[in-house]
């Protein structure tokens, strides 16, 4: 059974920055894709950023995001983290991680964290 413990949500006013950790259990990890979705409020689940298990750690992010946050991973830890600068009120989601695969079509999360709050407000 693979666990997550996800921490570093919170408020935050725009402009400001926040960095979301990802423990995951398991020797899985190592050798699957991480990746991180949010849901804002009244709106669908989406990807904001994946990492692929090795060969030079290749990251995929979403445009909305791009040039802001960073996603990164520790294997030795067992942890993915997603560091996040220059918050807006639209950034403002449920936060999850996650594990899977990538595929030359892209990320597919196979297993979810519970979710951390950020909540971008002036």
């Amino acid at each position: 059974q693979v666990q997550f413990v996800e921490s570093g949500g919170g408020l935050v006013q725009p402009g400001g920055s926040l960095r979301l950790s990802c423990a995951v259990s398991g020797s899985i990890v190592s050798t699957y894709s991480m990746g991180w979705y949010r849901q804002p409020p009244g709106k669908q689940r989406e990807l904001v950023a994946s990492i692929t298990p090795g060969g030079g750690f290749t990251k995929n992010y979403a445009d909305s995001v791009k040039g802001r946050f960073t996603i990164s991973r520790d294997n030795a830890e067992n942890t993915v983290y997603l560091q996040m600068n220059n918050l807006k009120p639209e950034d403002t989601a449920l936060y999850y991680c996650n594990v899977g695969t990538t595929y030359s079509s892209g990320y597919v999360p196979r297993y979810w964290g519970q979710g951390t709050q950020v909540t971008v407000s002036s």
